[in-house]
């Protein structure tokens, strides 16, 4: 049984830590720098150039609180150590780019400005938008694959319902989802998109933005799914989303599901409480379900195999 937490290390480090310091150096920096910088900055810019002022310490501390309040609000459901895993990685990776794009847009304003004179003509550092962008992505991707799974997993005592599906009991693996020419042809219609953006604009910012979302967009359309002696293990861009193990399950059963009225759409989805379910078409499926009442649905043409499979592992196990 995995050892009961309530905050995963990882996630306090990454989720909270992170955000609070990032915010708390921007403040500091500021301090430091104030005198060197003019009584109103550059907060904001349009089409024509500069358009917006504030007051170095004023603007740092609306930095400071967007840092805190929108990256660290989203990055630190991470640090929940009972909820489900995949859940706290995409809101890590999510808040802690936010926490980059933020933390380092206000260095690079309060940077360009140093020693500069009032009414000097002062340029949007666009370069530094791509920078935070792709800082804070590599963090959080860094600080997701660190997170561990502490879902509390109660064994099951007796075999799967004899009246449930049996099959041979052997591994079998399966992909849900996109292929790779699929992949490909939606990554490159998102960088598409987003370069007719960076020509609109005339910045490369568009691009930079684009690029995180796409990666987790993909991440979301393909699953390679394993199911073998250890239990269930569904991965996607190398990294373990949802994971059963074979002494939680009860048995598996076949059902049938219609994706947009019992899930709600497609991808990794969630259907009320413990009720958890991997979507990629309208059709056969298998439900898995658990001694703590967590329940996982899988469509798939091989339902009738995963159902057989998983039961026949089961019963083996428990004599």
């Amino acid at each position: 049984m995995t050892t009961r937490r309530v905050f995963d290390p990882w996630g306090v480090a990454f989720g909270l830590v992170l955000p609070l310091l990032a915010a708390a150096g921007g403040l500091l920096l500021t301090l430091l720098w104030e005198s060197r910088l003019p009584e109103r900055i550059v907060v904001h810019w349009g089409s024509a150039g500069p358009e917006d002022y504030s007051e170095p310490m004023t603007s740092s501390w609306v930095f400071a609180l967007a840092i805190v309040f929108v990256g660290g609000g989203c990055s630190a459901f991470s640090a929940l150590a009972q909820a489900l895993l995949t859940w706290r990685r995409i809101m890590l990776v999510a808040g802690l780019t936010v926490t980059g794009l933020l933390s380092t847009l206000q260095v690079a304003i309060l940077a360009v400005q140093l020693d500069a004179v009032a009414g000097e003509d002062i340029q949007l550092p666009s370069a530094a938008i791509a920078l935070g962008i792709v800082n804070g992505f590599a963090i959080g991707a860094v600080g997701a694959a660190l997170l561990r799974d502490y879902r509390i997993r109660v064994p099951a005592l007796d075999p799967p319902d004899p009246r449930l599906p049996r099959g041979p009991a052997q591994p079998i693996k399966i992909v849900g989802g996109f292929g790779v020419v699929g992949l490909v042809v939606i990554a490159a219609l998102g960088i598409g998109c987003a370069l007719l953006a960076c020509a609109t604009v005339g910045t490369s910012w568009p691009l930079w933005i684009a690029l995180p979302v796409i990666v987790l967009i993909l991440a979301g359309l393909r699953f390679d799914i394993t199911v073998d002696g250890a239990g269930v293990r569904v991965r996607n861009f190398g990294l373990t989303s949802f994971e059963l193990n074979l002494q939680e399950i009860t048995g598996a059963r076949l059902t049938h599901v219609a994706a947009f009225k019992d899930f709600g759409g497609w991808g990794l989805r969630a259907k009320g409480p413990g009720r958890y379910g991997v979507i990629t078409k309208t059709g056969p499926a298998v439900e898995i379900g658990t001694a703590s009442g967590l329940t996982l649905t899988i469509t798939s043409e091989r339902a009738d195999a995963i159902a057989g499979a998983l039961n026949s592992f089961a019963a083996q196990q428990r004599g």
